[in-house]
């Protein structure tokens, strides 16, 4: 995974409308996507819902450009964590749907339930939308782009420089743990070689990783005098010039709130 780093954000850099949109409009869109499926009813209607909300997320992934496999890809990191949450709300009874009987029993008393199946349906659901926008986001927006977009809303300034460090020493911890493997190799260490012995490997691989701990330490300590060389304090901040919206962006976020705002209320009222 620490391979693909420095490929993160490869797809951020194409071109199209979706890319040169804003960061603002496309971080605004995002969190008003994910609050309008997060805070909507554990209803069946969530379904409804979530077919216009996929609709709408499969015409700005065409307008992006991207690849289907970008989105799979990402996905597929990310979708085992939301499943473990979601196959345990089977095996027990469920708040939102009382009543229900046992879909089947299992050995060693574990019984699944079909109210709980339907609200972890629901869920998953709700988790693959929001998680969709959030890979629509991280993949036609560059980091830098999308930390001066939050500056310019209005977050806290200590938010955007801690995050703007964390970005920026990523890679750096990255490089370090290339060249760590490089003298690994040269030394023709392969942590996979069943001809070297169990314990050596695992010992190596230990010393491996305290080894880019300590260096990381040493390069976060330097990194922090030079910055309290260079004036940081607690009253330092990330200096962004103000930039208006165009007139496109503004429609392109009028739209999108319009279609994030009127399909949930629409299907709650109607359903």
């Amino acid at each position: 995974m620490i391979e693909e780093l420095f490929a993160i954000e490869k797809e951020a850099f194409r071109e199209s409308p979706l890319h040169r949109l804003d960061a603002r409009v496309k971080l605004i869109m995002t969190f008003a996507a994910i609050i309008a499926l997060v805070s909507y009813p554990i209803s069946t209607p969530v379904y409804l819902l979530g077919a216009v909300f996929a609709l709408f997320y499969l015409v700005l992934w065409v307008i992006s450009g991207l690849s289907p496999l970008v989105y799979l890809a990402r996905l597929l990191l990310i979708l085992p964590f939301g499943l473990s949450i979601m196959v345990l709300q089977v095996f027990f009874p469920n708040r939102f749907f009382p009543g229900t009987d046992a879909l089947f029993s299992l050995p060693f008393g574990i019984t699944v339930y079909a109210g709980s199946a339907q609200f972890a349906l629901i869920l998953f659901v709700k988790f693959l939308l929001c998680i969709s926008f959030i890979i629509l986001l991280s993949s036609t927006t560059r980091m830098q782009d999308m930390l001066v977009g939050a500056r310019r809303l209005g977050f806290p300034s200590e938010f955007t420089l801690v995050m703007g460090m964390m970005i920026r020493y990523l890679f750096v911890f990255g490089q370090m743990f290339f060249r760590i493997k490089n003298a690994l190799e040269t030394r023709c260490f392969n942590a996979f070689d069943r001809s070297l012995p169990y314990r050596y490997r695992l010992r190596q691989l230990g010393y491996t990783i305290g080894t880019m701990f300590i260096r990381s330490y040493e390069q976060g300590e330097r990194t922090y005098v030079s910055m309290l060389c260079r004036g940081y304090g607690k009253d330092a901040f990330l200096f962004v010039p103000p930039k208006s919206l165009q007139v496109g962006e503004w429609l392109a976020l009028i739209v999108g709130l319009l279609v994030v705002i009127v399909a949930p209320v629409a299907v709650y009222l109607f359903h």
